[in-house]
C-alpha cells in the first residue's frame, strides 16, 4: 500500500480526535470541547506523549479552521503545517494547542477559534515609511 498523503494523514488524525472528542462536527462546540479536553489532560501528559499529543489535536483543531472557516491546509514559507484562510491567513493550529497545553486556559483554543473571523475581517498592515 502506498504511503498516504499528508493532507490524508491530517484528516485521519483530525478523525480519531473527533470520535474520541465525542462531537458530531469540526465546528465551534467542537473547539469548545477541546478547549475543556485540553485543560483536563494538561496537568497528567507525560513528557514522552507531549509532541504527540499537540499533533493529534493540532489535526483536530486545524480541520476545524478549514471547515468552519474555508480554510486549507498548507505550509508557510517556513515550512511550517497549518492552515491558510482567504489567501493572507495562516493559522498554525499545533502552536495553538501546545501554548494552551503550556500556558493554561490564557491562551485557550476556543478564544483564539472565536477570534479568527475578526482577524481575518482585519486589513493587512500597510507600512507608511519608506
Amino acid at each position: 500500500m502506498p504511503d498516504e498523503s499528508p493532507l490524508v494523514a491530517l484528516q485521519t488524525a483530525a478523525e480519531a480526535v473527533r470520535h474520541q472528542l465525542r462531537v458530531n462536527a469540526y465546528d465551534a462546540d467542537a473547539v469548545q470541547r477541546l478547549d475543556e479536553f485540553i485543560e483536563v489532560q494538561r496537568p497528567i501528559i507525560k513528557e514522552a506523549d507531549r509532541q504527540g499529543v499537540i499533533t493529534a489535536l493540532g489535526c483536530f483543531l486545524g480541520q476545524c479552521l478549514v471547515q468552519t472557516y474555508g480554510g486549507t491546509w498548507a505550509q508557510d514559507p517556513q515550512g511550517n503545517t497549518g492552515v491558510g484562510v482567504n489567501k493572507n491567513s495562516f493559522f498554525n493550529p499545533f502552536y495553538r494547542v501546545s501554548e494552551q497545553l503550556t500556558q493554561g486556559p490564557a491562551q485557550s483554543v476556543a478564544a483564539f477559534f472565536a477570534a479568527v473571523p475578526e482577524r481575518l475581517a482585519a486589513k493587512p498592515g500597510r507600512k507608511t515609511w519608506i
